[in-house]
């Protein structure tokens, strides 16, 4: 429940703070007094829109801060708990604070003083606060407003979201189907297209292009390879009387070996000439088997040769590199792969019966239950109608049947209804009156805050324990249909925290609390907030009975309203 309102530089505000009863709270105040900012206050807490003109006029910022305690909405706790949001003794403090910084107007918001972020803000405020506007009436017009009042009012919210999800699955899988069947043609030219491709890389699709040319390199070089080869053996180490360089190192060798016992440099030397004989020898050795271990083979050569212009040929027709064909080859291949793995119209035609089957199931089951309910839930709304001098209604749902499947269901869901002896019930869009509206609207928002319909205990005391916001609840309402409103709101206030403004003093004489707000004008226009009772109570009631001149038959209205109420 809200336990605390604190509005700072908000409109005609400067500073105000509320304490809140537990029951119905009422708002009262003359036109242009500022009733409504109570509720822009708490709206804001809530996450609702940002407006520049709430800032007060010579200020830059504008302040309001909602206390909550939560000790009996564990889906609040369960909430805070999930986003890691710290909380102690069940409260909870909101801070919501416009700023106007240089003409743009900035929006923040502190959860117990941690920032949290708009879109938070909105998903708690939704389970904290359940807000009806004065526009109510007009969203009975909405098409799909029956049906989405019958859905909230017996429970079945959450039945129509997982009927919702089944049909859009349904029809996203029907649409893959069709983007499929429109590019199968292109899919089917795409595989004949890369089939191809690498149908003219599989030759070559095995062999590296680096190492291909270095072999077809050193092939077509073998013959002067060989001779050169021949040729540095002959000059490093040969059996024949010409000078060589390993001959010509033994004879270094001999005469270093003679100086040694006179020069350790000598010594050093010989060590180093043996070193170089032995490397010489080696090369020599290496060159002499590479030479007499060759010989041509021009078959190889030309398959070489064949292989390279292969090679040179493809990479010119698919407008790459030698270097790069095979690599592109595997790319082809793991398109092809993901072209032929695309599932098949029979497999997805398959897919696609499943889950309208398990659309329709889903439906069924829903469409079972809303007709279940609607028999009780339309003599809830005309036995509360009723009570609102409307004593010959009548109410009943219609089911049609939709021609395909829709996301709502099977069916078609209007409310039927009439208020006079004799005339048939028709949609309510098509007969009701304003004044019939608007009690039809009062009446459906209160039993769906009741939930008196609802089938199980969670949903009932979900919906027992938030906060119930009614924003002008008394229009098109007077007399003494206003007196069973306020009864109405005094009954429902027993069982779960209302904040409602009203105009009709009948209204407000029911309130457990009764707040009024006025407005004082000195330099600037100020709104006050004042919690009333005895006399003062009488005062406002008077004034909201007969206007400016109160005299001593709306003082003693006033007091018989207040006699009169419901006792709780």
């Amino acid at each position: 429940m809200l336990t605390q309102l604190t509005l700072q530089n908000l409109a005609l505000v400067t500073n105000a703070e509320i304490e809140m009863n537990a029951g119905f709270n009422i708002i009262t105040g003359e036109t242009g007094a500022g009733k409504s900012l109570l509720l822009d206050a708490l709206t804001l807490c809530v996450g609702g829109r940002s407006d520049a003109g709430l800032i007060r006029h010579g200020q830059t910022t504008a302040d309001a801060f909602a206390e909550f305690n939560i000790g009996q909405l564990p889906e609040v706790m369960a909430w805070l708990s999930e986003q890691n949001y710290p909380f102690e003794d069940d409260t909870l403090l909101i801070r919501r604070q416009l700023a106007n910084q240089n003409g743009a107007l900035r929006s923040k918001a502190w959860l117990n003083g941690m920032p949290i972020s708009m879109n938070e803000l909105k998903t708690l405020g939704g389970l904290l606060v359940n807000i009806h506007s004065q526009h109510a009436q007009q969203s009975l017009l909405r098409p799909q407003f029956v049906m989405e009042w019958l859905d909230s009012a017996t429970g079945l919210n959450s039945q129509a979201s997982d009927v919702k999800q089944a049909f859009l699955q349904y029809e996203r899988l029907k649409s893959q189907a069709a983007q499929h069947a429109k590019d199968e043609q292109l899919r089917q030219q795409q595989i004949q297209l890369l089939s191809n491709q690498l149908a003219d890389i599989e030759p070559i699709a095995t062999v590296l292009y680096s190492e291909l040319e270095a072999e077809y390199d050193e092939l077509s070089n073998l013959e002067n390879l060989m001779q050169q080869a021949a040729l540095s053996v002959q000059l490093l180490d040969n059996d024949s009387d010409e000078p060589d360089v390993v001959s010509l190192l033994n004879r270094a060798i001999k005469l270093c070996e003679a100086q040694t016992e006179l020069s350790q440099t000598y010594a050093d030397c010989v060590e180093q000439l043996y070193s170089a004989h032995t490397q010489i020898a080696e090369v020599a050795s290496t060159l002499s088997n590479y030479a007499e271990g060759q010989s041509l083979d021009p078959k190889r050569l030309a398959l070489l040769d064949e292989q390279l212009s292969t090679f040179h040929r493809l990479a010119r027709k698919y407008h790459t590199t030698p270097e790069s064909l095979v690599e592109d080859s595997q790319a082809w291949q793991q398109q092809l792969d993901d072209l032929q793995s695309v599932m098949s119209p029979e497999a997805m035609a398959e897919q696609i019966e499943q889950a309208y089957q398990a659309y329709l199931q889903k439906a069924q089951a829903l469409d079972d239950s809303r007709q279940a309910n609607a028999t009780t839930l339309a003599e809830a709304l005309v036995a509360r109608l009723k009570a609102l001098a409307l004593p010959n209604v009548q109410a009943a749902f219609e089911f049609t049947p939709l021609d395909k499947p829709q996301s709502i269901g099977l069916s078609q869901i209007d409310l039927l209804f009439s208020a006079n002896v004799g005339m048939p019930m028709q949609p309510i869009h098509k007969i009701a009156s304003g004044g019939e509206l608007s009690r039809l609207a009062l009446i459906m928002q209160v039993i769906d805050a009741q939930g008196v319909c609802r089938n199980t205990m969670t949903d009932m005391a979900t919906t027992t324990r938030q906060l119930l916001v009614f924003d002008e609840v008394d229009v098109g309402i007077s007399g003494g249909t206003a007196q069973v409103v306020g009864e109405l709101l005094r009954e429902l206030g027993e069982e779960q925290q209302i904040i409602a403004i009203t105009h009709q003093s009948q209204v407000a004489a029911q309130a457990h609390q009764h707040i009024l707000v006025y407005k004082t004008q000195q330099e600037k226009a100020q709104s006050h907030l004042k919690i009333l009772s005895g006399d003062d109570q009488v005062q406002e009631l008077a004034r909201m009975s007969g206007g400016v001149n109160i005299t001593e038959d709306t003082l003693k209205h006033a007091r018989s309203l207040l006699a009169s109420r419901r006792v709780s």
